[in-house]
């Protein structure tokens, strides 16, 4: 196992898109680890005291192209031996803040309620990283929960540059708070070296991410990356899962939130069939008694369900 550290730069980041033809910025052995930096935001976003503002970011501002809406992502991040077929196990490490500040606003025509606000309203928000808090502007103070809304692979190569906003079978803007340190991500492969991105930076969010942002911010992370050959797309493993020391994570996204939580709920009933010994119809039933749906995001037009079941549960 070695060790890397991937810092962000006009360099290092891709601003809004994802691609299989992208060429990867950094390439690591299966088993490595690598500590990432990510900024967050656009010149709009940013607050008054410009030395309180990651230089990186600045540059990134100036001298990168954002190709198609979306975020600022760090990457991608190569695999050596990952072809299609395979999956990429993310462990996530650790996560922690990058700055003393944070961002969140709404739009009108975005969020949950796209029509509920005529104009638009920004605030800054105050990272206490010793304290762990984050201070909105009237003063409530909410615990600090880091995590990142963007980690996904490169799409498959057919589907050519798309952007960062909606979450797909790649991963991407999955926005699941429950993939925290301690946490492992599952994701399907579709170009060689996987080329792996994450970005998003979330000091803390509710599930839903209502009016369309959390407290965004710069973020750093340590993930552990290991190549698995030994999961089968015809297992369930063709899509974003996850799992920490205590539920299984299934994930669905779509337009429709009900087509999105069927799916969901079906690939949590593939995965406790193939490592179980219980029925369809006893996983189901099961399911309906120890497991919590809940709604992931509402607001990236492909909206996420994920399934939690206690792993106590089997």
């Amino acid at each position: 196992m070695a060790e890397h550290r991937l810092t962000a730069s006009p360099e290092t980041v891709h601003w809004g898109w994802f691609d299989a033809a992208m060429a990867p910025v950094l390439t690591v052995d299966s088993g490595d680890r690598v500590t990432v930096e990510t900024v967050s935001g656009g010149p709009d976003n940013l607050p008054g005291d410009e030395s309180r503002v990651p230089p990186e970011l600045l540059d990134i501002h100036a001298q990168s192209k954002r190709r198609l809406p979306g975020h600022i992502l760090t990457g991608p991040i190569a695999v050596r031996g990952a072809e299609p077929g395979d999956v990429l196990e993310v462990r996530i490490l650790d996560i922690r803040p990058r700055q003393d500040w944070g961002y969140t606003f709404i739009r009108p025509l975005a969020g949950a309620l796209p029509n509920d606000f005529d104009e638009g309203e920004a605030m800054i928000v105050d990272l206490d990283a010793a304290r762990s808090i984050g201070r909105l502007p009237w003063g409530t103070e909410l615990p600090l929960k880091p995590f990142f809304g963007v980690m996904g692979v490169a799409p498959p190569p057919s589907w050519g540059p798309i952007s960062t906003i909606q979450p797909r079978k790649h991963g991407g803007n999955l926005d699941n708070k429950e993939l925290l340190p301690g946490t492992t991500l599952y994701l399907p492969v579709f170009a060689d070296g996987a080329k792996f991105s994450l970005g998003d930076g979330h000091g803390v969010q509710g599930d839903g991410e209502v009016c369309v942002t959390a407290i965004e911010t710069a973020l750093e992370g340590t993930v552990e990356l290991v190549l698995r050959k030994d999961l089968p797309w015809s297992a369930g493993w063709d899509y974003p899962r996850a799992e920490n020391a205590t539920h299984r994570i299934t994930m669905g996204m779509d337009a429709d939130l009900d087509d999105a939580a069927s799916d969901a709920l079906r690939r949590m009933i593939v995965w406790i069939t193939e490592t179980t010994n219980l029925s369809r119809h006893q996983a189901f039933m099961l399911m309906s008694l120890a497991a919590d749906v809940r709604v992931t995001q509402l607001v990236n037009q492909e909206k996420g369900i994920h399934v939690m079941l206690p792993k106590s549960a089997l």
